[in-house]
């Protein structure tokens, strides 16, 4: 834990990464939120459910595209505009009662115009800490985002069905532009400036290591997609074993987070690692109806969770030019957003033909193909035992920090 209390000692740090937090919190509150508002609205699921597919799709497309333009026209200029468009989109969604074509085009808008927070955030962090931490940071990150995932649903719910999924959806563009307005205007957003790449657009993926994140990342967000999927059709979406359940996921996640920090990567780390997920994954098969016992599992399968991220993150930045580390994590989180819909998607169908246990099958299935890809081509990830994961200078135009 000492690299921790070293980091919380950096100036700066607790700062950005509270902001950072803030202003993706409204990730985890949309798409609930939009699900039961929409739904009140039309009486049909699957409105809802197309108005969230559009918005998805404008996420996965605009990711590589507006992480890019942070290089192009600066991190604040861009994070500003999305911030706006993204706020006004889910306010008219909120309080105009309209059609389902417009509010299908309105959730479009919404995940076209998603900020890129988290690739703005990875992209910083180089250049907020000394080389020797920022594996540690990279391991804080990825375990303390798990409040987003267990807090934000909670909270969302409560809002859209004991008060009103208006105020719900008028919560979440107030945070976004709160958050948004608070990480924007934190000083190391404005010191930092990401030299515009001179590279063709998605020229980035031939690096290895991000090919590889991003393929690695598509299977394994859509195995804990499934997963919980399952969990849901198990124990119902308001269930307390459903929460039990998936806050053991988080739990364990943020555990193996902080817990992996101070351990050097290597290039097998990322399989390594998925090993530990594979194991608490499959472990769900042995009593699939008992609540403590697949607490206990994904528990498991969170210890390496996080850690997996970690080093998928620490090995992309160490094997970029700083100019293209935002472009490569907007194509890292595009990846994880489809793995996200195809899981959801298959664990759905196998769900309708099985029950929850199809579910865990899909999740099996989709983490094992993702541990294989990692153990296969794992000298694709870099060694970072004995380097730093600072992402490589450009030659054309170094990094500014005013």
């Amino acid at each position: 834990m000492s690299s921790y209390r070293e980091l919380a000692r950096t100036p700066g740090v607790a700062r950005i990464i509270a902001a950072q937090l803030t202003a993706r919190f409204p990730s985890g509150m949309v798409s609930l939120g939009i699900l039961i508002h929409v739904e009140h609205l039309t009486h049909s699921y699957g409105a809802a459910g197309t108005v969230l597919a559009a918005m998805s799709i404008g996420q996965a497309v605009a990711g590589p595209i507006t992480s890019r333009w942070m290089g192009r026209w600066g991190m604040r200029p861009v994070l500003s505009l999305l911030t706006l468009i993204y706020a006004a989109a889910i306010t008219v969604v909120a309080v105009v009662a309209l059609p389902v074509p417009v509010l299908v085009a309105l959730g479009l808008i919404a995940g076209l115009a998603t900020p890129p927070v988290q690739s703005a955030v990875r992209t910083i962090y180089p250049k907020l800490v000394n080389s020797r931490q920022l594996t540690a940071l990279y391991s804080l990150d990825a375990s303390l985002q798990e409040i987003i995932w267990v807090v934000a649903p909670v909270l969302v719910t409560f809002l859209a069905l004991q008060v009103s999924s208006v105020l719900a959806l008028l919560v979440i563009a107030v945070v976004a532009l709160a958050g948004g307005a608070w990480f924007i205007f934190s000083p190391e957003v404005g010191r930092v400036r990401i030299p515009r790449s001179r590279a063709a657009f998605g020229r980035v993926l031939r690096k290895p290591t991000v090919l590889l994140t991003t393929a690695i990342g598509l299977m394994f967000i859509g195995s804990a997609a499934a997963v919980e999927a399952g969990i849901v059709a198990a124990f119902g979406e308001g269930g307390v074993e459903s929460g039990l359940v998936l806050a053991a996921y988080a739990l364990g996640s943020l555990a193996g987070g902080l817990g992996s920090g101070g351990i050097p990567m290597r290039p097998s780390s990322t399989a390594r690692r998925l090993c530990i997920v594979t194991l608490g994954t499959a472990l769900t098969l042995i009593m699939v109806d008992n609540p403590w016992w697949l607490a206990l599992a994904l528990f498991i399968a969170g210890v390496g969770f996080a850690p997996a991220l970690a080093a998928m993150l620490a090995g992309t930045s160490a094997s970029v030019k700083f100019s293209e580390t935002a472009e490569a994590y907007g194509w890292i989180n595009t990846g994880q957003l489809i793995g996200a819909a195809l899981g959801s998607m298959a664990a759905g169908f196998a769900i309708d033909g099985t029950g929850p246990t199809g579910a865990y099958l899909v999740s099996i299935a989709m983490i094992v193909v993702a541990t294989v890809i990692a153990a296969v081509f794992y000298r694709g990830f870099p060694d970072l035992r004995h380097r730093d994961a600072s992402p490589m200078p450009d030659t054309e135009q170094l990094p500014v920090i005013a």
